[in-house]
C-alpha cells in the first residue's frame, strides 16, 4: 500500500517539508493542507511589498503551481482541519470528511495576538488576507496608530509612510525592536522613524483601545491618548496549538517536540512557529519564530519523518527592511551581555556583537552583511572573541576569535 504523509499548514515550514520529502526520495503520497486559498507564499512580504502594492505575484510564491504538480504534491488549499485522531491516524476536515495518514506533520504556525475592546477599524497583520483590509483602511483614513514596535509594527510604519499615511507607534518596551536588537540599535531606529515622520512612544501601557466607526482612540494608564483612522495591533503572535491540544498532544508555548521534531504521539511531528523544540545541548525547549528558522525546521522534520537524523538547527537569524535599509540579526542578546560595536551605530553602518561570558551569543548588523555572515557560525560554536580585535573593522570578524585560555587569563 502506498504511504501517505499529510502536512497541515502550507507556510514555509510545511511547504519546505513537502519539497524536502521528495528531494530525500519519498515516493508515497504527499498531501499539503493550507487554510489559506492561495498558493504557498513568502510571508515576510506581507508587511512590506504586499502592503505597499509593489509585489509581483510570481515573486510572492514559494513555488508556481506547475512545480507543485511536478513534485506530485496534492495541494488542499482553503481547507480547515478540525481534528486529528492520533489513534486512528486520521485528520478530519471542516465539513466532516477525513483522510488517513501514515505520518503527519503539524506546521500550523502562529496567530496574531489581539487586544480586548471594540474592534471596528482595528486590524492585525499575519497573512495575505489581512493586507487588503488594512491597506484600504489606512489609505482611506490617512492615519494609522500602531500598537507594538517589533518587526511587524516598524515595517508597517515604514510601508505606510511610503503610502503617504500619518503614522504613530506606541509600545510597552523601552526601545523599538527590543526583542531582536540592543538599546543602542533601538535608539537608532527610533531616530530613523522620526526622520521619516513617525513618532515612537516607548513604555506605553494602554488602558483601553476603542475602535468605532469614525476611527480609533488609545488611552494610556498615565493619561496620554492617541487617535487615528485605523489601528494595527502588532504585539506579537502565539503558537496555534488548538489542533494539537484537541488531539491530546503535549503542548507548552507551542507543540512540544524532541530534537527530531517528534511530538508526544507516534508518527506525528511538528515544525515551524508552532513547534517548541527540545535542544539537548541547552537542556531546554526553544521556539524559533523567524522565516529562516521555519524553513530549516521544515526540512529537518521531513528528514526525521523518513527516519533520517536531521541536521542540528542553524543559529536563529532574520532580517528587516525599513526605509530601504536592511537590518540583519542572528542569535539572541540579553540585558546582561557585553556589547562590542564594529563601525558606528550613529552612522547607520554597524555590527553590534553581544558577548556573554566572553562568547558570541548574538549579533545585529546594518550595512555590514559580511559581519553578520561571519557571526552566525561563531555564535553556533560559542566562540570566544577578543573584544578589542572584534571592535576593529580592519580585522575580519573571524580573525577576532580568542582561545579559552585567553578568556581565562582575562578573568584572572
Amino acid at each position: 500500500m502506498t504511504e501517505r504523509i499529510i502536512v497541515v499548514g502550507a507556510g514555509v515550514a510545511g511547504a519546505t517539508a513537502a519539497k524536502t520529502l521528495r528531494a530525500e526520495g519519498f515516493t508515497g503520497e504527499i498531501v499539503l493542507v493550507g487554510a489559506e486559498r492561495g498558493l504557498p507564499y513568502r510571508r515576510p512580504m506581507v508587511s512590506k511589498e504586499l502592503l505597499a502594492g509593489t509585489a509581483e505575484e510570481r515573486r510572492t510564491l514559494l513555488e508556481p503551481a506547475d512545480s507543485w504538480r511536478s513534485l506530485e504534491v496534492d495541494l488542499l488549499l482553503g481547507r480547515g482541519v478540525d481534528a486529528v485522531d492520533v489513534d486512528a491516524k486520521r485528520v478530519r476536515f471542516a465539513g466532516g470528511e477525513s483522510l488517513g495518514y501514515d505520518r503527519l506533520l503539524l506546521a500550523t504556525g502562529a496567530r496574531a495576538k489581539s487586544l480586548p475592546g471594540p474592534q471596528r477599524n482595528v486590524h492585525t497583520l499575519r497573512g495575505a488576507a489581512d493586507v487588503a483590509p488594512l491597506r484600504e483602511a489606512i489609505i482611506a483614513g490617512g492615519s494609522l496608530l500602531i500598537v507594538g514596535a517589533g518587526l511587524v509594527g516598524c515595517e508597517v510604519a515604514a510601508t505606510a509612510r511610503g503610502l503617504g499615511v500619518r503614522v504613530a507607534i506606541v509600545h510597552a518596551g523601552p526601545a523599538p525592536l527590543d526583542r531582536i536588537a540592543p538599546p543602542a540599535v533601538g535608539d537608532y531606529y527610533r531616530n530613523l522613524h522620526a526622520d521619516n515622520g513617525v513618532e515612537i512612544h516607548d513604555e506605553v501601557v494602554l488602558d483601553r483601545l476603542d475602535g468605532i466607526e469614525t476611527g480609533v482612540t488609545a488611552l494610556a494608564r498615565d493619561g496620554r491618548n492617541w487617535s487615528a483612522a485605523a489601528a494595527l495591533i502588532a504585539i506579537g503572535s502565539a503558537p496555534d496549538t488548538a489542533l494539537a491540544s484537541v488531539a491530546g498532544l503535549a503542548v507548552g508555548n507551542g507543540i512540544l517536540v524532541d530534537e527530531h521534531y517528534r511530538t508526544s504521539a507516534p508518527d506525528v511531528f511538528a515544525a515551524g512557529d508552532v513547534a517548541n523544540r527540545f535542544d539537548p545541548e541547552l537542556g531546554a525547549y526553544e521556539r524559533d519564530e523567524h522565516w529562516n528558522g521555519a524553513q530549516a525546521q521544515g526540512a529537518a522534520a521531513a528528514r526525521s519523518m523518513l527516519g533520517k537524523t536531521p541536521a542540528r538547527p542553524d543559529v536563529s537569524w532574520g532580517w528587516s527592511t525599513q526605509y530601504g535599509r536592511n537590518l540583519q540579526f542572528a542569535g539572541r542578546w540579553q540585558p546582561g551581555d557585553d556589547f562590542v560595536v564594529r563601525g558606528s551605530v550613529d552612522s547607520g553602518e554597524f555590527a553590534v556583537l553581544a558577548l556573554r561570558d566572553g562568547r558570541l551569543a548574538g549579533a545585529v548588523a546594518l550595512a555590514r552583511p559580511a559581519d553578520l555572515r561571519a557571526a552566525r557560525p561563531l555564535i553556533a560554536r560559542r566562540a570566544v572573541l577578543d573584544p578589542t580585535r572584534a571592535a576593529d573593522v580592519s580585522v575580519p570578524l573571524a580573525d577576532a576569535v580568542a582561545s579559552d585560555d585567553d578568556l581565562a587569563a582575562d578573568r584572572a
